[in-house]
């Protein structure tokens, strides 16, 4: 699943290409792709037309764009394989295309750079969609009110996750994990924050310090900032910007991925644990486990 920085290098994509552009028409090439838009692709398509996007925007791992003069906004859900594109109009359609949306200035003399393209939302996995919801005051699309904010956002409150990671009793990588604590924090950067700062995921929280915390907050921020500035980390052809480029974060990946492959610090073979569905990696000297409590 894409996490903080590559959802952030799509937004930034868009905001070049997308933002202030009035919407023409819409069109919905595989009803999946809008199922989370309860009243349907008709509906949705009828509702965006004639409406500017304004600046796109995100929180943790959700982006939505905008419509200007109202109180809505389109929910992009990713998940998997899902890609937002911008194509010149007359480039081929994808394979797994689900949604086009053709935007007023498209080949017109008044038109920006960005004139003459158009947005496409494509999905092999079907897993992803758009979907329009109201906003809250916040601006927030309203079924992600109670995501937390991200540790990028500039209202990140430090003192306030570490009351809440203290009273949460969890584990470390658990509570990294919860997107009602902290979001934009998935599999990889978790683990890559952890390594960072020496910490097992079995950690339980109730134990951390003040500067603990500060200190495990200060190597989430720095390996996101990281990814950022490369693209952020793509695995396959499936984790693209709106260009379709990939990011190469992974080269410089630590830890995820890195089983039997030396610690970059100490030159223990790295070790992979699986973990509520996924895998953990960690350096078994410079991380290690919790002691068990007789």
């Amino acid at each position: 699943m894409p996490e903080l920085p590559e959802v952030e290098v799509v937004r930034r994509g868009l905001e070049r290409w997308v933002a202030h552009r009035t919407v023409a028409d819409a069109e919905v090439l595989h009803p999946r792709a809008v199922r989370r838009h309860l009243a349907g692709a008709d509906d949705f398509t009828h509702r965006l037309e004639g409406h500017r996007i304004g600046i796109p925007s995100r929180r943790g791992k959700y982006l939505w764009l905008p419509l200007e003069d109202t109180s809505q906004a389109i929910l992009a859900h990713l998940g998997m394989s899902g890609q937002l594109l911008v194509q010149p109009h007359t480039a081929p359609d994808e394979k797994h295309l689900r949604i086009r949306v053709r935007f007023a200035d498209t080949l017109t003399s008044a038109a920006t750079d960005a004139g003459g393209t158009e947005l496409r939302f494509v999905d092999q996995r079907t897993f992803g969609g758009l979907s329009l919801h109201d906003t809250t005051p916040d601006g927030l699309p309203d079924v992600i009110a109670h995501i937390a904010r991200d540790p990028l956002d500039p209202l990140f409150d430090d003192e306030a996750f570490h009351q809440a990671l203290r009273r949460k009793r969890s584990t470390i990588k658990r509570a990294l994990l919860d997107q009602s604590l902290i979001s934009g924090v998935g599999n990889i950067y978790a683990d890559e924050a952890l390594w960072r700062s020496r910490l097992h995921y079995d950690r339980p929280t109730a134990g951390f310090t003040r500067p603990r915390t500060l200190e495990l907050l200060g190597h989430v921020r720095d390996v996101m900032t990281a990814a950022l500035t490369v693209g952020g980390t793509s695995f396959d052809s499936l984790y693209v910007n709106v260009n379709g480029e990939s990011g190469y974060f992974d080269r410089s990946l630590d830890a995820y991925g890195r089983e039997g492959l030396p610690c970059r610090r100490c030159g223990t073979p790295m070790r992979r644990r699986p973990w509520m569905n996924r895998s953990s990696y960690f350096c078994p000297r410079c991380q290690k486990p919790p002691r068990v409590s007789s």
